[in-house]
């Protein structure tokens, strides 16, 4: 029955009791207790004296209502006698029942009180890592560096105003050292690179909007990347938190190309067809620059899924910028600080080839042209792939194990004498998450890289660490 509290280690009232027969009356004249979902009472089974104050209580306040409102049959003398009877017998239970009601009515009125809020939810990440790093001197950098042990925070302000809409945002500390300065490369980056000394900073605020069935709207003031609103199509890897260890492996260097403050679109053609849009740039609160006038980039791409296990991305990005942290020096600055423009194209693919097998890869060319002083007009092309292997659930459900080998972004071709990388360079990596509960997770991880700053003059560096991710 609805309204029935079940209490345990009391005396039961028997079909065959005074009591029982006089509450089943009232119950089949007044309505008063909804019975089962068949709108039947069943009252041929014993209840706990607790429950058959319940009964008791609902037909009260049934009858009560029917007085109030002089509406319907109004209760008679006798089954008013009836009624003081059973509430002198029942006192102590019926006393107890209104005492327990009240106290689970505080509670529920405490908890709305105390609730963060109707419309937005709080949710966090906590890393922990032990890492190092050592090799060959790399630009005149020793290349050995002290093990550190460094955290990274974030939360997330999730809102809602629709319940289809989202306003995420993101408070951030952290104190990843970037190893960058004592390798002399990028290449020896963290995944989870980023030190403010752990002051607590504004790490992203975007709005994402559904504006129809098919095509969705996003606005960035801080920390928009287009991989926000573009499939990067490296499901497994590319997260700093729970994937990939090293800043190259996550996703193609392209996607680096911007970001900072813009806006995007991601329309579904049809389910096989999906089209990102976007317009990305940094700076935008400086008078000079503004949103149109400083480094921006705009891209476009088209992602396919033919079938439910592959998955296709053709990406064209047009920007005024080249600087992504990846790729060498050459490939970072191909012509000596002149400001420049770059048209980009990319492909990335993800196969799902079983539940248990992911490969996905990608390949990225970047054609750059200098378009101020001393190299005006001058041409280089910065070329990046990488191909990774992810085993999800290997050794338990929620693990993963994974591969990367790829090469970080090269200048592999340059008009200005000087400023073309010689050699190339292979990033080697392996990570093992294991998932430890469905909130904490440690992945051990290593990468090597062989020639670094594609120069085979440079020793290899390698990367090691440990790091120990929490959700909630």
């Amino acid at each position: 029955m609805e309204q029935v509290t079940s209490v345990t280690q009391l005396s039961d009232v028997q079909p065959t009791d005074w009591a029982f027969q006089a509450l089943e009356s009232l119950v089949e004249r007044y309505g008063c207790i909804a019975g089962y979902p068949d709108s039947t009472f069943r009252g041929n089974r014993a209840l706990s004296r607790y429950e058959f104050a319940a009964g008791l209580n609902a037909c009260l306040n049934r009858i009560n209502q029917l007085i109030q409102t002089s509406t319907g049959e109004l209760a008679s003398q006798e089954d008013l006698g009836t009624l003081q009877r059973l509430q002198t017998e029942f006192a102590p239970e019926l006393a107890t029942l209104l005492t327990r009601v009240g106290n689970l009515e505080a509670s529920v009125t405490q908890l709305e009180e105390q609730r963060f809020s109707t419309t937005t939810r709080l949710r966090g990440e906590i890393l922990f890592a032990v890492s190092g790093v050592g090799g060959g001197e790399v630009n005149n950098q020793d290349g050995d560096a002290n093990v550190v042990l460094s955290n990274r925070v974030e939360l997330n302000l999730d809102t809602s105003f629709s319940g289809q809409d989202l306003l995420r945002t993101r408070l951030a500390a952290q104190n990843t050292p970037n190893f960058a300065t004592v390798t002399g490369t990028n290449f020896a980056k963290l995944s989870f690179t980023g030190n403010n000394e752990n002051d607590i900073q504004i790490g992203g605020l975007f709005y994402r909007y559904p504006v129809t069935e098919q095509a969705i709207v996003y606005f960035g003031i801080i920390g928009i990347g287009f991989g926000d609103f573009t499939p990067t199509l490296n499901p497994y890897i590319n997260n700093s938190l729970l994937g990939t260890v090293s800043n190259f492996a996550g996703e193609s260097q392209l996607f680096g190309l911007n970001g900072g403050t813009g806006f995007g679109l991601e329309y579904r053609i049809s389910r096989a067809v999906r089209l990102s849009l976007g317009y990305l740039a940094s700076n935008t609160n400086q008078a000079e620059t503004g949103l149109f006038g400083g480094r921006y980039g705009a891209i476009a791409q088209v992602t396919l899924y033919p079938t439910d296990s592959l998955s296709v991305g053709l990406t064209y990005i047009h920007s005024y910028n080249i600087v992504t942290g990846k790729g060498s020096r050459n490939a970072e600055d191909p012509f000596n600080g002149a400001a420049l423009s770059t048209n980009a194209y990319g492909l990335q693919a993800s196969y799902q080839v079983s539940p248990n097998f992911n490969i996905s890869g990608w390949t990225g060319l970047i054609n750059a042209r200098a378009e101020s002083q001393p190299n005006k007009g001058s041409d280089a092309k910065i070329f990046t792939w990488a191909l990774s292997f992810a085993l999800p659930d290997v050794g338990g459900l929620g693990n993963l194990l994974g591969f990367v080998i790829g090469q970080p972004p090269k200048a592999i071709e340059n008009d200005v004498v000087g400023r073309e990388d010689p050699d190339t360079s292979l990033h080697l990596e392996a990570f093992y998450r294991y998932q430890i509960t469905d909130n904490i997770a440690i992945t051990p991880g290593f990468f090597v890289v062989t020639n670094p700053e594609h120069n085979a003059n440079n020793d290899l560096i390698y990367v090691g660490t440990v790091r120990t991710s929490f959700v909630f």
